[in-house]
C-alpha cells in the first residue's frame, strides 16, 4: 500500500505547508507546524467513522441507561482507582517515571485476569518477548498463559486485535508504536496522536479494553500531545520515589468512576502488592512525641488517610526561607501571615520548613490547622501530646472552617487509636457515638482558640 502524502498544519492559524518550517509562513508563529495526513481528492471512507455513530435527537429521560459492567483486575488498589475494574471497550492511559513499575503492575493484572478466564494480550514495543517472559518468571507468574506480541507497527497490532479478540490488551508503550501512513519517527506528536486515535476506535468498535502505557516528560506530565488525555476514558499517574518501596496510583480523569482516587502499592521481590492500610506509611514511628510534628486526616478520593505533617522552624538570615514538600508553598506563606496576625506567633526572622511524611502530596486546605500547630510546636520546642490529630481550613480572618466529610475523618482516627482531636466546631459530632469511643474531640471556631487549646494540652 502506497504511503499517504503528508502536510504540515499550523496549530495556531490552521495554515498548511508542504514541508516543515520553524516559523509558520501564514501567522509567523514559531514551532507550531505539526505533521498530518493530507486529504486525498477522491472520496474515501472516514477512518474514524466508528467513533461517531449516527443517532436521532432524544431526551435524557427517554434514554435507557444501565451501569457499565466491570471486570475486577485481581488487585483491589488498582480496581479502586479504575472505579471498580476494567470496563468493556474502555481506554486507559497510565503514565509514570521510568522504572517505577508500570509494566510490572500491568503484567500482574493481565495474569490475574487470564487466570480468571479472560482472554488477554500484552503488546510490547520496548522489550522482546523473552524479556517479558523473564520478568514474569521473576514475579513468580509461573505457567502464565498471557499472550505476548512484540510489535510496534500499528497496522499489525490492529490486525492481531481483530484476529484474537482479547477482552483486555496492553500497549507498552504508545510512544513506540508507529503507523505506515506517516513518515515521522515513532514518538512524534503526529504518530502518537494517530496511533492513539486508531486504537481508541478499535476499542470502541470491538469492545476490547485497551491500556496504553505513556512516557512522561522531565516535569512529570504525560509526553505527547495534550489531546491524548482527551481521547481516552481514564488517565492514571504512577507516583513515588524509585528509591522507596511504596508507589501511588492516582486517577486524574475517569469517565466511569470518581477521580482523585488513590491506590497504594508496595514494591516487593514478587512485584507490586496492594497496601490495605496506607496510613501506616505516612506516619513516622516516634517512640515519644517530638516538637514540630502534627498528624492530620486527609481525603484521597473516598479514602481517609492519616498523614504526619512535620515542621522545622530555625533562625534565619536577613531573608528567611519558606520551603514546603508535599504542600503548596504559597499557602504556607499565607498561613504564616495569619499565624502572626491572629495568634501572635511571629516567624518573620525564621526559616520555616514543612514536609508531608511519606512523599504524599496534600492539595486540600484541610491541612491548614495541622500545619500551623506543627509550626508553633517547633517554634516553641514543645511537642503536642501523644495520639493528637488536627484538621481544618483556616481563613485569612483567622476563622477555622469545616472540612468536608469530617465524621469519616474522625472515625478513621478513632479506629487507629488516636485519643485527642482538635477540629472545626462544625465537624465535631453533635451526640455521643460509639464510633468515636476513646477519642476526645475539641471543636474550635478561631485559630487563637486552637493555639490556646494546644498550649494547654502540651
Amino acid at each position: 500500500m502506497a504511503k499517504e502524502k503528508t502536510i504540515y498544519t499550523c496549530n495556531e492559524c490552521g495554515g498548511t505547508s508542504p514541508r516543515w518550517l520553524g516559523k509558520c509562513p501564514h501567522c509567523n508563529a514559531w514551532n507550531t507546524l505539526i505533521e498530518s495526513v493530507a486529504e486525498s481528492g477522491a472520496p474515501t471512507k472516514n477512518r474514524f467513522a466508528a467513533l461517531a455513530k449516527t443517532a436521532e435527537v432524544t431526551t435524557l429521560a427517554d434514554i435507557e441507561a444501565t451501569d457499565v459492567q466491570r471486570t475486577p483486575t485481581g488487585h483491589d488498589e488498582l480496581d479502586r482507582v479504575l472505579g471498580g475494574g476494567v470496563v468493556e471497550g474502555g481506554v486507559v492511559l497510565i503514565g509514570g517515571d521510568p522504572g517505577i513499575g508500570k509494566s510490572t503492575l500491568l503484567l500482574q493484572a493481565l495474569d490475574a485476569l487470564q487466570r480468571a478466564g479472560q482472554k488477554t494480550l500484552y503488546v510490547t514495543g520496548e522489550e522482546s518477548g523473552a524479556q517479558v517472559a523473564l520478568r514474569s518468571r521473576r514475579l513468580g507468574l509461573d505457567g502464565s498463559q498471557v499472550q505476548v506480541l512484540a510489535e510496534i507497527q500499528l497496522e499489525k497490532i490492529l490486525a492481531t486485535l481483530s484476529a484474537h479478540k482479547p477482552a483486555i490488551a496492553v500497549i507498552d508503550s504508545i510512544q513506540t508504536v508507529y503507523s505506515e501512513q506517516l513518515t515521522s519517527a515513532p514518538g512524534s506528536v503526529a504518530q502518537v496522536r494517530e496511533c492513539a486515535a486508531h486504537l481508541t476506535r478499535a476499542a470502541k468498535a470491538s469492545g476490547t479494553a485497551i491500556v496504553l502505557v505513556g512516557h512522561v516528560t522531565k516535569e512529570g506530565a504525560l509526553a505527547g500531545p495534550r489531546v491524548l488525555e482527551h481521547m481516552v476514558d481514564t488517565v492514571l499517574y504512577f507516583e513515588g520515589d524509585t528509591h522507596s518501596s511504596f508507589r501511588l496510583i492516582r486517577a486524574i480523569k475517569n469517565r466511569f468512576g470518581a477521580v482523585n482516587e488513590i491506590g497504594v502499592f508496595a514494591m516487593t521481590e514478587k512485584g507490586l502488592k496492594g497496601v490495605s492500610n496506607p496510613s501506616a506509611i505516612f506516619l513516622s514511628q516516634h517512640s515519644e512525641p517530638v516538637p514540630g510534628s502534627c498528624v492530620m486526616v486527609t481525603l484521597e478520593g473516598t479514602r481517609p488517610m492519616l498523614v504526619e505533617i512535620q515542621a522545622l522552624v530555625d533562625s534565619g538570615g536577613p531573608s528567611p526561607r519558606r520551603l514546603s514538600v508535599g504542600l503548596d508553598r504559597d499557602r504556607l506563606a499565607m498561613l504564616l501571615a495569619v499565624l502572626h496576625r491572629h495568634a501572635g506567633v511571629a516567624c518573620m526572622d525564621q526559616d520555616v520548613f514543612v514536609n508531608a511524611v511519606g512523599g504524599v502530596r496534600i492539595s486540600e486546605p484541610a491541612a491548614d490547622l495541622a500545619v500551623m500547630l506543627a509550626i508553633t510546636s517547633s517554634l516553641r520546642g514543645r511537642a503536642l501530646p501523644k495520639g493528637f490529630i488536627a484538621f481544618g481550613e483556616v481563613g485569612l480572618a483567622g476563622e477555622v472552617r469545616p472540612a468536608p466529610r469530617g465524621q469519616e475523618r474522625l472515625k478513621e482516627a478513632a479506629k487507629l487509636g488516636f485519643s485527642v482531636a482538635v477540629v472545626p466546631k462544625a465537624n465535631a459530632p453533635k451526640k455521643n457515638d460509639k464510633a468515636f469511643e476513646g477519642l476526645t474531640i475539641h471543636g474550635v471556631d478561631r485559630i487563637e482558640e486552637a493555639m490556646e487549646l494546644a498550649r494547654s494540652l502540651a
